[in-house]
């Protein structure tokens, strides 16, 4: 069952496996750029794998992050119909994304009272997160 202490989510195959490649990949072209130094016909070669070993690790990292903004979103569209559907009224624009995403925990009876708590403390997502009392799953965020 989800909580708050175990509601984040690490892909093993993405945070560990893909990232210690990437930096194997980056060592090795500068290893192998370095051997090959001294052979002027083989310095194109290694110094693109080292090119292209150093473009792998920005590719990564902004496909994670362009996953996760279409997700939040799809979660503060989700989070804003929610809470049209609840009370006719839309979502305070005066919440932050962070903080919409935190919401997305809260079961409908407390959905709606935390969003305003949230707005009036400025409460932050992880203050969010704690103060949800029957924690709702959210089982498709990657």
């Amino acid at each position: 069952m989800q909580n708050f202490k175990n509601h984040g989510r690490m892909v093993p195959m993405y945070h560990y496996v893909l990232f210690s490649l990437i930096l194997a990949a980056l060592i090795g072209s500068i290893i192998n750029l370095y051997h090959v130094w001294h052979h002027a016909d083989l310095h194109l070669g290694g110094a693109l794998l080292v090119v292209i070993s150093i473009i792998l690790i920005p590719m990564a990292l902004f496909s994670r992050s362009f996953a996760l903004k279409a997700q939040d979103r799809a979660i503060r569209a989700e989070e804003s119909l929610r809470h049209f559907a609840l009370t006719g009224k839309l979502l305070d624009s005066r919440l932050r994304i962070g903080q919409i995403i935190a919401l997305r925990f809260a079961p409908d009876e407390e959905f709606v009272g935390l969003a305003k708590k949230a707005v009036d403390e400025n409460l932050d997502s992880k203050a969010i997160k704690q103060a949800i009392v029957n924690w709702k799953e959210d089982n498709y965020r990657v």
